[in-house]
């Protein structure tokens, strides 16, 4: 089973006791890609410096709307440079992780919202695909979307909402990132919606090191699970891991452009 991890945090504190032998279990498993997602202006050179030691790692960088008060408006100028200064690199495969968040009610809308579509902008200037963070916000998203409509599409990150909010970002250009919380007993709303999704819609990821999958509760999540979160989705879809795994990673690399 060949694996690409599309959402990790890999180069955050919580992997630094472990984490080259953690990529070696990873790929003992399959697991032979990942993305590592920036969220804020000050961790994009630590994760670019790890990138740099790994081959089978890529790296996107984006300010996420959970760290708002800690971005500043020269962090969009600082973003679009280092897009710049990596254009064509083939390990910057895209921007993010940004978007928007309404579960947090302190979190203010407009100028989330203004971030958001700042980002969408430099994605359309880059020609790169876009990794979202999409918390009870899927209409005014797929609004946005619609009248920005970045070329490349992207990944609607832990997607948990309807076939209907699935169908419109799959019309527009974007794959549905599936990782733990459905494996959870209590996802029933969201494990229906799965039985519904064909595989040409989904890709897999962890956001490791948060959203543990059932399997593992109460502890740091892993890129390694992914094998597992794999098993369990597929038996949820009603297809063979081996089915979703390869139709993962296909989606993944026509998504990133990269070659299997």
């Amino acid at each position: 089973m060949h694996l690409i991890d599309t959402h990790t945090h890999l180069d955050f504190p919580d992997f630094d006791a472990d984490r080259t032998e953690l990529l070696a279990r990873c790929r003992a498993l399959g697991v032979e890609r990942l993305v590592v997602l920036g969220v804020h202006q000050g961790n994009w050179q630590r994760l670019w410096d790890l990138v740099q030691g790994d081959a089978g790692l890529y790296a996107a960088f984006g300010l996420h709307p959970v760290f708002l008060d800690k971005h500043r408006p020269e962090h969009l100028h600082e973003l679009r440079a280092w897009l710049q200064r990596l254009a064509g690199h083939p390990q910057l495969c895209a921007v993010g992780e940004f978007g928007l968040d309404y579960f947090l009610e302190q979190l203010d809308r407009q100028r989330q919202q203004a971030l958001f579509e700042a980002q969408l902008q430099l994605a359309l200037e880059f020609e790169l695909p876009v990794l979202l963070h999409v918390r009870r916000a899927h209409a005014v998203t797929i609004a946005t979307l619609k009248r920005l409509k970045p070329p490349r599409g992207g990944i609607i990150h832990a997607f948990a909402g309807s076939v209907e909010e699935a169908r419109e970002y799959l019309k527009l250009g974007f794959k549905l990132g599936l990782g733990g919380a459905p494996t959870w007993p209590q996802a029933r709303r969201l494990q229906q919606t799965l039985a519904r999704l064909s595989l040409d819609a989904v890709v897999l990821e962890t956001d490791a090191p948060d959203m543990a999958p059932a399997m593992h509760p109460h502890q740091r999540n892993s890129p390694e699970y992914l094998p597992e979160i794999c098993t369990e989705l597929a038996r949820l879809m009603n297809v063979t891991p081996e089915q979703l795994a390869e139709a993962s990673s296909r989606n993944a690399a026509e998504l990133f452009g990269w070659a299997l």
